[in-house]
């Protein structure tokens, strides 16, 4: 079989949805896992986020992952059920249009586009937290590591640049250089993960305990109000499951695969990620002295297991870091590549183009690199805009998500949502429950992040801009979104009138 051959049976599946077999499709069962794995990414994002967490609900709010946990698995459950029904390269908007119709398709598809690459950015940045923690000669700029510094942001605009540009032209050699490369990684992530855990709990300074008291929790006002903030960290680690489903015209099988992949993606995320906080508060050498809320688990690693350890396993974080941003930016591409073809996209011919060799649309990788590494030049001299981007990105993927489980659940109700054929995933008379429960989920969870708090966002103050960052930015989005739906909208109605045979999906 060559490369650009599929599986009769799969290409039969997707011509019936009306596109040609273009994409490769090589991928197994376990690169189809890894894609959602390495989009969670728990050693990047725990790594990254742990501080926050911790600095807001002290020891308890380990709590926060279990219930963000449950929420985000019946938002997994109701995709594993579409994307057996609908195994298509952006899952997102074709799973939209198809429940709803293509207008409000083509803006879910958008809300996913922005919120990947600004993802993709906010990934990129990670690597600031552990790099310079391993070699100080990684500090291109100034001596001060901190994100929130001057010189930690400028070398963690560098740094993700530089990755960036790697993981662009990995995607642009095609799927299976990507995938290849997927696949090492989360292995070695997967090692990390389970060494870390076994590692900080040998080295533990006390009982599980101490998570069901407030110890370390920031002092004065609610603690009930710090638990729900401290419940964003979790919120931002536990998303991008649903990468499994972008890649569904490039998995074998993937009807059966995709499903399987989504849930077991979140699944083992959510296993190893509760592990590895509780080890990682079980570890810190005190609760107490404020370096775990300012330090987060590189402390706590270079801490209690000695710089050597410490560092090999930061080199591992590193590694992740790297897949993370790299699963991401082609996730970003097939959304873009899977709204071209439909024709809803400017430029979307060249957009939609996929090289015959790589079998990679090529194009969107490379406006996806272009616009995060602009997206990473903001923080050049503000380092506070790193914490306003990771909201940013957060909120649209949860409000993507809605545009989603919402339409699926009016569906039900109506009695309009077909009944699963054999083989495919159904979860059955629970699928009302479970709908309603990710739908109420997603949009507490979607204000909770939102929610412009001046302590969350605006710690220094003075900087109204960074406190309602992210309800301005999703307004600004969704405006530039609707100048471009409408431009796209007329343009093609002027090709239809004018003899121009376009086809025209919204």
């Amino acid at each position: 079989m060559t490369p650009t051959t599929a599986p009769a049976s799969d290409a039969d599946e997707l011509a019936a949805f009306g596109y040609p077999q273009q994409l490769h499709r090589s991928l197994g069962s376990f690169a189809s896992f890894a894609a959602g794995f390495s989009f969670v990414s728990i050693l990047t994002t725990v790594f990254q986020l742990f501080f926050f967490g911790f600095s807001f609900g002290g020891a308890a709010f380990f709590w926060t992952w279990p219930i963000v946990f449950v929420g985000q698995m019946t938002v997994a459950l109701c995709f594993a059920e579409l994307a057996s029904r609908y195994p298509l390269s952006g899952c997102i908007y074709q799973w939209s249009r198809r429940l709803t119709n293509p207008s409000f398709g083509w803006f879910a598809g958008w809300t996913m586009i922005v919120a990947q690459i600004v993802t993709v950015a906010a990934a990129a940045i990670a690597l600031q937290v552990v790099l310079p923690s391993i070699w100080d000669g990684f500090q291109l700029v100034g001596s001060d590591t901190s994100t929130l510094s001057s010189d930690g942001a400028k070398n963690a605009v560098i740094l993700g640049a530089l990755l960036v540009c790697v993981t662009t032209a990995i995607n642009a050699a095609g799927i299976k250089l990507m995938s290849r490369i997927n696949v090492i990684g989360v292995c070695c992530e997967l090692v990390g993960v389970v060494a870390l855990i076994v590692l900080l709990f040998t080295h533990a300074h006390r009982g599980p305990g101490a998570v069901v008291h407030q110890t370390g929790a920031a002092p004065g006002g609610s603690y009930t109000g710090a638990f729900i903030v401290s419940a964003l960290m979790a919120a931002y680690v536990m998303v991008g499951f649903d990468s499994a489903g972008e890649l569904s015209e490039e998995t074998k099988d993937p009807r059966r695969l995709a499903p399987q992949a989504i849930l077991k993606a979140l699944t083992v995320s959510g296993i190893g990620g509760g592990l590895l906080l509780l080890a990682g508060l079980l570890a810190a050498p005190s609760l107490t002295d404020g370096n775990l809320a300012t330090g987060g688990l590189p402390y706590v690693l270079t801490e209690s297991l000695g710089s050597t350890v410490g560092k090999i396993l930061l080199a591992d974080v590193a590694v992740a870091v790297c897949v993370c941003t790299l699963a991401i930016q082609t996730a970003a591409m097939r959304m873009i590549f899977s709204m071209a073809r439909d024709n809803v996209l400017p430029f979307s011919a060249q957009l939609s183009k996929v090289n015959e060799r790589t079998g990679s649309p090529i194009l969107p990788g490379l406006i996806v690199g272009f616009l995060v590494i602009l997206l990473l030049a903001v923080n050049v001299e503000d380092g506070s805009v790193f914490l306003a981007l990771t909201s940013v990105c957060i909120t649209m993927l949860y409000g993507a998500y809605l545009m989603v489980t919402g339409p699926l659940l009016m569906r039900r109700l109506r009695g309009e949502y077909r009944a699963a054929l054999p083989g495919e995933f159904s979860l059955g008379r629970f699928g009302v429950p479970v709908n309603v429960i990710a739908i109420v989920y997603g949009a507490a969870m979607m204000v909770n992040i939102g929610w412009p708090r001046a302590s969350v966002y605006d710690v220094e103050g003075g900087h109204w801009y960074l406190q309602w960052f992210a309800p301005l930015f999703v307004v600004a989005s969704l405006t530039l979104g609707g100048a471009v739906f409408l431009g796209r909208r007329t343009s093609a109605a002027k090709l239809v009138s004018s003899g121009d045979p376009v086809a025209v999906s919204a």
